[in-house]
Order: C-alpha cells, then structure tokens, then sequence
C-alpha cells in the first residue's frame, strides 16, 4: 500500500478520509455517480467513435476509466461497497480477456488495501475498546496500517509480551454504513452487467446482507479464529494466528508475515502457485470437519504463503457454520456424475432441492451440464486456469446456449448457498493462479460421499 502522505516539513498529513462516510445522502450520492459516470464515458466513446477514434480503443478507455471510478469509489467508502468490490473481484478470472485486462489492476487493489484512517480516528478506536490506558498493553505500535479492508484496517504492533502482533481494528460507523451500502448496491445492480453480462448480483447482495451482522461483532470473529487456531494448531500445511485479545471493535492476534497470495497471483512462481492452490483446497474441504466451520471469505487479501511452505490464514469474520460438515450429497453425486450415471444424479438432486419435482429435466441433458464443471475431479492432477473460467462462464452464461435454457429450470436450495458461493470465489482464486495440483486426492480425503462405501462382508 502506499506510504502515508506527509507535509512538507515531514510530520505525516492525516487530512482525507477521516472516518466511513456515515450520511445516507452523501454514501447514496457517492454511489449513484457510479452509473452516472458510466453514462457519461459512454456518450464521451460515442463521440470519439464520430471523429473516427477505433472501436476497440474507445472501449478499453471506457473500461479503464469505469474501473479507476469503481476503486476509487467502493475503496473510499469502505463498509459493503468496499467488501462487494472484494467479492466481486475473486470473478474477474471469469471476465472476458479484453474486459478483465483493464478491471484486474484497479478490482485487485481492493483486495490488499484502500484509503487508510487517520491515527487519531485509530487512538480513538483504541480508547474506546481496551481503554484510555491502551498504550501500556503494547511496546510499539505503528500508526500507519499494514493493511485495509471493508469493514476495518490491520496494524502491525508488538504486545506487552514481545510478541509480534496484527491489530484488527473497525472503522467508526462501519455497520450502518455496511447495511446502507448493500442496499444501495442491490438497486444498482444493472451498473455490473458492465463486468459480466449476464451477472445476477442481487443474490451476492442479499447474501451478504445475511452474513454482515456477524462480521460486525469481533468477539464472534475471535471465537471463531481461536477454534480455526486449534484445530490447526503444528498442522504442517496450514498456519492460523492465536487470539491474544477481543473486544467487539478490536482483535489482536499473532502477526503471520508471508507473501500475500496477490502478489502470487501477479508474479509468484509456478512451485508457489502450485503450492498455494493446493493448500487453498485443503482447508476449503478440510475446515467443515476439523472446524465444523468453512472459511466464507476466499479472497487473495486473506491469505499469505509462509516462507516454510505453509498457507497462512487471516480474517474469519466470515464463517459458514456446519455442524455436520460438507453435506454428503455433494460428494455422492459428485461420485455419480463422474461414473456416468445420470438417473442417480438427477434423482439425488431432486431429493436435494436442486431440480424442483415437477420440472421436465432430462437425466443426459442434466449430466452434460454439470460434468464439464468436474473436470478438477476427474484426472490425478488439474490445471486451473483462467482461459477454462472462462470457457465454462460462456458455456453456462450464455443465453443462446442449452446449457444455459437448462440451468434456469435449476433452483439452489438456501442451504446450499453460503457454499456454493465460497466453492465458487475458491475456484476464482485457484483460476487466478493458474494452479496444477493433485486435487482429486484431497477432496477424496475430506468431502463425505465421495469416496464410495466399502461392501459390508459381514455374514
């Protein structure tokens, strides 16, 4: 991120963002220039295409400048703008190559950083939640941010033991402004048609509406962290940060230095990226059964690639809850699907919620639509990557393809959406690098159902 601004005489200028802009009005302007904006690169290409400027250039100007508005926008507001800017962001994989070029940069950026608070807006925060006396809880704290999220900003510190800590603090006003912001977004989702067409962002806003209440209170975060911590406690894959302290508006936790998994992506190795995507899916299917938890939050800001190889992760203010872990019926009909047998599969969906009783589904139609999206299970290693993202979001995007007619008799059962959408964003991220690993073998190793049943030869 860059370093604080400074004035010239070199003490460090705290003007600018101050606080989440908390005012309906101003939150609501700010994001209703969104579209306006766009409107107005639009009419600006249509008069350049006029005076004879290429089609193809006048589009990627258009692209770039709407991508520089959407950062500069959803990263100053912070809050749900912010956070569906990240959401948003794990897709781009998906995206076009001629539209993806120009979003990557300025949707990636929301993943590692954004406009920072000022250090008395942070003093205050920290009065408030540990006390006036909060200082002597610490040997050093650095005053600029290490790191910026949706809802709150990361500040690197040693604590009164000498421990080297991450500070997670939330910005003043952020859950008003996190509620006010879905729902303006949820009136402004024709805005990202732009990005993908075809997209349906209303169900990505409603769903977060349905998770931000727990990602406002740390304590639950906390409590969270610390079962993740211990059921990967020596894990030799996997690396969690203990909890050293909570309040409801500031977490403190050991400091995990690594590689960002962004800068992976941008320009890690291919033993890296190879590395991180496969850790990336053991703890996608291995959490729901050590944890009874499934980390809901798979974008490249909250993970980092240690220097002894394991996948360092922060951040479990959002968690889906599975008391039972990964449900069954994914892994068994995932097995059918793979063996061909296309009745099993419609007939399992159907008792599942996913084929609705009385919809005309053909069983064939109905496998040749969902085993291409197998592919990653099907052979001892898989190349993720962007260009198959991409084949698959036109094969099922499309709404001159059959794929897509049948898709629209599909339904996804509201206890299956929680993960679906963090199976998908881990697909994005795994597309993002461009990873090859073995991940027929871990899914084989945690997903219930997968594995089928050995014959009971009892007598």
């Amino acid at each position: 991120m860059p370093p604080p601004r400074t004035t010239p005489n070199g003490a460090r200028d705290n003007r600018g963002v101050t606080d989440i802009p908390r005012r309906a009005l101003t939150r609501t302007a700010k994001l209703a220039a969104l579209p306006l904006g766009m409107a107005g690169r639009a009419t600006l290409g249509i008069g350049k295409r006029l005076g004879g400027a290429p089609a193809e250039a006048v589009a990627r100007e258009v692209q770039q400048r709407t991508a520089e508005q959407l950062f500069s926008v959803l990263g100053q507001l912070k809050g749900g703008a912010m956070k569906f800017g990240q959401a948003l962001s794990i897709f781009e994989a998906a995206f076009p190559e001629e539209i993806a070029k120009p979003y990557r940069a300025a949707l990636t950026k929301l993943q590692e950083a954004a406009p920072p608070l000022p250090a008395a807006a942070v003093h205050g925060v920290l009065a408030e939640e540990l006390g006036p006396d909060w200082r002597t809880k610490f040997r050093e704290f650095d005053d600029a941010p290490a790191a910026a999220a949706s809802i709150g900003q990361v500040h690197r510190a040693v604590w009164s033991s000498g421990r080297e800590v991450a500070v997670k603090i939330q910005y003043p006003g952020a859950g008003p402004a996190l509620l006010a912001d879905l729902n303006q977004l949820g009136r402004l989702a024709r805005l990202f048609t732009v990005l993908q067409p075809g997209l349906d962002i209303k169900p990505l806003v409603t769903e977060l509406k349905a998770r931000v209440a727990e990602e406002l209170d740390y304590h639950l975060e906390a409590k969270a962290t610390r079962a993740f911590a211990k059921a990967y406690r020596d894990d030799p894959e996997i690396a969690v940060p203990r909890v050293l302290a909570g309040t409801p508006r500031v977490l403190v936790t050991d400091w995990i230095d690594g590689t960002p998994l962004s800068d992976v992506i941008a320009d890690g190795s291919t033993e890296d990226r190879n590395r991180a995507g496969e850790l990336m899916a053991v703890l996608h299917f291995s959490a729901p059964a050590r944890t009874k938890m499934l980390h809901a939050d798979p974008h490249p800001g909250n993970f980092r690639l240690l220097p002894d190889g394991r996948l360092g992760v922060l951040d479990f203010g959002a968690v889906a809850r599975l008391p039972h872990g990964l449900p069954e019926p994914v892994g068994r009909l995932a097995r059918f699907a793979l063996a061909g047998d296309a009745e099993a599969v419609l007939a399992g969906l159907r008792d599942e919620g996913f084929v609705k009783r009385d919809a005309p589904v053909d069983a064939e139609e109905l496998l040749g639509y969902l085993r291409p999206m197998l592919d990653p299970l099907a052979v001892e290693e898989f190349q993720f990557s962007r260009a198959w993202l991409r084949k698959e979001a036109t094969r099922l995007g499309d709404p001159r393809s059959e794929a897509y007619q049948l898709g629209r008799q599909l339904n996804l059962p509201p206890s299956y959406l929680l993960i679906h959408r963090v199976t998908l964003g881990s697909i994005g991220v795994l597309c993002q690098l461009e990873a090859k690993a073995r991940y027929r073998a871990v899914v084989e190793q945690w997903q219930p159902g997968f594995v089928e049943p050995l014959a009971d030869t009892a007598d």
